[in-house]
């Protein structure tokens, strides 16, 4: 009996002990690959490594060509260049309107200038001599006294009138009329269309000044100086000439030599930030003479082409302007040998005669080698280029006839003559 009890507590014993082991089984190992990873990172079996990027690239051969994946979408959209061929490119997006530079790939090469015709000059010129060619002014009373007289020689005392009230100037309407008379005497001049064409003579053989023609830019840098008093419009007309030269090619430095006058130095300052070209100015009341000693040093290390430098037009005493004009000439030379190679005596021409004994004063004191006759378009007194240039003989090298950047001419005679006295056609 004891046997049998002992037998049965062994039993039990056994299969208390295998369902308690049981129980504490080991969870299952995860996922083959999960194991191998780690195996193959520590140089493991390289055959499953072998085996792996077959796969893969089993997988990347069965994609189509045509069906673009995600990855390839995004990569597109991300502007990343797709390996296919077959997909025309995208054109480049177009510039904003505030670029103002395209990258030197995209840009394209400008074509060549072409020189403006003849006769849009002509037209552009007369536009701006409106004010001379209407009935009041210079042109318009000339034609009406034509249209009204005998061709004799008491014409002269009316023409007479209109050419000095014209400020051509008493000197100038006298040679004018002598030669007119002459011609009248001798019968050479039998009708209106001869006396207009002796008119047009007179006029070219005052223009036509020795050295005249376009401005002289044979050094590199040439400085050109700038004279005149205040109020002429020096300063716009170097804004208006730095913007004509840099269309050309030329590279400018602008020389804020107007110390008296703060407003100056801004102004030249916006117009070299509109140009594109470097303004080298001082503190407002600073020597003019170093000011454009600076530019001048200024445009030799960045191999400009112009120094185009202004200066003060108006100080106590008029002998107090000149001298200081003196000096900086001399200093311009010792910033380099030969400068100023051109010095150009600004005049404002609605000022008439008191402008001609102003500039008078200029050529006195200076070397000038031309003129540039502003604000021509504001005056019906024509007649006043005909006189400035007759009493200073000095070549004309620009006018202007208006405020917009292009209204800077370069002065021919031929076109202005014809612009003045030339007939509609």
């Amino acid at each position: 009996m004891d046997v049998i009890l002992y037998i049965v507590i062994g039993l039990g014993v056994v299969i208390a002990l295998f369902l308690l082991a049981s129980k504490k089984k080991p969870p299952p190992a995860p996922p083959e690959p999960k194991v191998i990873a780690p195996k193959a990172r520590a140089g493991g079996d390289s055959t499953a490594k072998r085996e792996s990027t077959a796969k893969r690239d089993a997988d990347a051969a069965d994609r189509k060509p045509d069906k673009p994946s995600k990855e390839d979408t995004t990569d597109a959209v991300a502007g990343v260049k797709p390996e296919s061929t077959e997909r025309a490119p995208e054109p480049p997006p177009a510039p904003s309107s505030g670029e103002r530079k395209r990258p030197e790939s995209e840009r394209k090469p400008a074509p060549p200038s072409e020189p403006k015709p003849r006769r849009r000059d002509v037209a552009d010129l007369r536009q701006g001599l409106s004010k001379s060619r209407e009935t009041e002014g210079f042109f318009g009373r000339l034609r009406s006294l034509f249209a009204k007289k005998e061709i004799s020689a008491e014409l002269t005392e009316e023409l007479e009138e209109i050419l000095l009230s014209s400020d051509v100037g008493v000197a100038t309407t006298q040679a004018v009329l002598t030669r007119i008379r002459e011609q009248l005497s001798s019968g050479e001049l039998k009708d209106e269309a001869q006396v207009w064409q002796a008119l047009r003579a007179e006029a070219q053989r005052i223009l036509d000044v020795d050295g005249g023609g376009p401005l002289r830019l044979n050094h590199k840098p040439s400085v050109v100086l700038f004279v005149g008093v205040n109020g002429a419009g020096k300063t716009t007309t170097i804004g208006k000439l730095a913007t004509k030269l840099q269309a050309q090619g030329k590279t400018c430095v602008l020389a804020a030599g107007d110390t008296f006058r703060a407003a100056a130095s801004a102004q030249l300052v916006v117009w070299g930030q509109r140009v594109g070209c470097e303004v080298v100015k001082g503190k407002d009341g600073a020597d003019p003479g170093s000011v454009i000693f600076d530019a001048v040093k200024k445009a030799q290390e960045h191999d400009a082409d112009v120094v185009l430098a202004d200066t003060a037009g108006r100080l106590h005493t008029k002998s107090n302007l000149m001298s200081e004009m003196q000096k900086i000439a001399r200093t311009t030379a010792k910033a380099l040998d030969g400068a100023p190679h051109e010095i150009l005596l600004v005049i404002d021409s609605t000022n008439g005669q008191n402008a001609m004994a102003q500039a008078k004063e200029f050529k006195d004191a200076l070397d000038l080698t031309g003129i540039v006759l502003t604000k021509l378009d504001g005056t019906a007194k024509g007649g006043v280029v005909l006189g400035i240039s007759d009493a200073l003989k000095l070549p004309v090298r620009f006018i202007g006839l208006g405020e917009r950047p292009d209204d800077l001419h370069d002065f021919v005679s031929e076109d202005f003559v014809e612009a003045l006295l030339g007939k509609e056609s």
